[in-house]
């Protein structure tokens, strides 16, 4: 994410946002005093959650917030041995297999909650009856690294990763543990045959878990210089910071899109601090400065980016999730193509 600068923001001033919504986060602060912690299970880097949850804990005085963050499957077992155990320990969960919110809602397992702001979230975005909700949109661009790649070889096309210029060159996320990274690869096959991983594979990519190494990798420059599944937000953090990393939006192929939806547990220990995190992260004065695109329509992207309505999206992630039995069969086959994990990833 963005590197976020943070000043220490007085209570009062997050509690009069507007007079109802005041009572209602003051409510909800309240409440969320006497049970005085919140445990936050995130998908992703700790990057993208550390800075608002120490953030948040100075907003709030008297909540602790405990982040635990890393591959999204590995987290998504753990809750579920949670679960089955009957011993609960995470309250709130961010990350993004929507497969695993409807499974959990099914069962029970979510407290539905409408945020404030919940009927400025694009539909697609959010479940209709508050079990899970988005709190950010990411997108998966091509990236590369500006002192190794002229700006005459940079790729416009999915199809320009099989030029021989970049054999040794292309890094991404494994795909069969990484479902965002398998999407990315469906969309490209479907669109360009098969016989494209066959030809990738002829180009020696390399493989890491997390997006985060990608994203380091390019910027470092050594040797892998160019991928078409970086992380935007990842990749213009790396670029701020002084790094020669450049995202690269493709006229040609679709860009992939989805969200990092939230939801708080039913038998969750600290419910009333889930529900204030939420609701305070889905501000727009917060949602304005993450980095991404907003999963609210009234809240404007990064200068770097365009609303999304103006890009050529791939906007099905939902759909292909949701298919487990097409899901496991991908999974199996990619795990054939890329070989088994050889690293436990960057996340940190």
């Amino acid at each position: 994410m963005k590197q976020l600068v943070f000043a220490q923001v007085a209570v009062v001033a997050a509690l009069s946002i507007a007079p109802a919504n005041a009572e209602d986060m003051n409510t909800l602060y309240q409440a969320a005093k006497g049970e005085g912690m919140l445990v936050l299970y995130g998908g992703g880097p700790t990057s993208w959650y550390e800075p608002w949850a120490s953030e948040f804990e100075k907003t709030f005085p008297g909540i602790k917030v405990i982040v635990k963050a890393g591959p999204g499957l590995e987290l998504v077992n753990e809750i579920d041995s949670q679960l089955a155990a009957e011993k609960l320990t995470v309250d709130v969960v961010i990350q993004q297999s929507v497969q695993d919110y409807e499974r959990w809602k099914a069962n029970g397992q979510l407290l539905p909650f409408k945020p404030d702001g919940f009927d400025m979230i694009d539909a697609e975005w959010k479940d209709v009856d508050g079990a899970y909700v988005g709190i950010t949109v990411h997108g998966l661009s091509y990236a590369y690294n500006a002192q190794q790649i002229s700006a005459t070889q940079v790729p416009r096309s999915a199809l320009d990763f099989l030029k021989p210029e970049f054999k040794g060159k292309i890094i991404t996320s494994y795909p069969h543990v990484d479902d965002v990274t398998l999407y990315v690869y469906q969309t490209i096959v479907e669109k360009y045959g098969s016989d494209f991983l066959e030809k990738l594979k002829a180009n020696e990519p390399s493989f890491v878990r997390g997006h985060l190494g990608i994203a380091r990798a390019i910027a470092a420059g050594n040797e892998r210089t160019v991928t078409f599944d970086a992380f935007v937000n990842m990749t213009l953090a790396e670029e701020k910071a002084g790094k020669p990393i450049t995202i690269a939006m493709s006229d040609i192929d679709p860009m992939p899109v989805y969200a990092q939806m939230a939801a708080v547990f039913q038998r969750a220990l600290h419910p009333n601090a889930a529900k204030l995190f939420i609701n305070w992260y889905l501000q727009p004065q917060q949602q304005a400065r993450q980095g991404s695109w907003s999963s609210r329509s009234d809240v404007a992207p990064p200068r770097q980016l365009k609303p999304l309505t103006q890009y050529q999206l791939a906007n099905r992630f939902r759909e292909f999730v949701m298919d487990e039995a097409k899901l496991k069969s991908l999974r199996e086959h990619y795990l054939g193509f890329t070989g088994p994990v050889r690293a436990p990833g960057v996340y940190r």
